[in-house]
């Protein structure tokens, strides 16, 4: 899976960004793969995750979080902001032993050590190429920072914009702002506590 790995920022900001995916292999271990999803997002709920979704309904800022594991199938996901919570996220992975992948994005290292603290190592490892072609058609790098936050590209610049404007005008907090751009996430791999600090570090400028 890589639409997680291409978010920008600083390190100082991606080290609190961590990313799950929990994906059984179609034809090797998808039969009755449901349960073992929705017991997955219950051990990311223990550890207070920033968003939490599956790729067939939507995240748990568009809909309840009852709904939201109702849904479980396919691929899911959850958001954390600090390694001590992945960490104990594979701990309990790895006492469950639900016999599904789980992919974890974030800075190498960091993932890396939170892998070690949790008595696991990495099977394989992706790494994002950067941007190729035409860059000079992107928006800003700050703006770039929270829409790729979003892996299917569903959150649009100028929303993004129009968010950074009502938090300078005072109209919305940044967490607010942060918020109203989660939904359109539909997954679920939006980080809104990333996402408040780079809105109001905009509305700083």
């Amino acid at each position: 899976m890589t639409h997680s790995l291409h978010r920008r920022g600083t390190r100082e900001s991606l080290k609190e960004d961590y990313i799950f995916l929990h994906i059984p292999a179609k034809g090797h271990n998808d039969a009755g793969h449901e349960p073992k999803l929705q017991e997955f997002l219950r051990i990311a709920l223990r550890h207070d995750p920033k968003n939490i979704g599956t790729i067939l309904l939507g995240n748990m800022y568009s809909h309840k979080i009852e709904e939201v594991i109702d849904a479980a199938r396919g691929v899911v996901h959850a958001v954390f902001d600090n390694p001590e919570a992945v960490t104990a996220v594979l701990k309990e992975l790895k006492e469950a032993d639900l016999g599904i992948s789980t992919v974890v994005s974030g800075i190498f290292e960091s993932v890396d050590e939170c892998f070690e603290k949790a008595g696991l190592k990495h099977h394989t490892a992706n790494f994002s190429l950067g941007i190729w072609g035409n860059t000079k058609r992107l928006p800003p790098d700050d703006i770039l920072e929270v829409t790729t936050m979003c892996g299917h590209a569903l959150i649009a610049a100028n929303l993004v914009k129009a968010m950074v404007a009502e938090v300078k005008a005072g109209t919305r907090t940044p967490e607010a702002a942060a918020k109203a751009l989660a939904p359109q996430c539909a997954c679920g791999i939006f980080n809104p506590a990333r996402a408040a600090k780079l809105l109001a570090a905009m509305a700083a400028k």
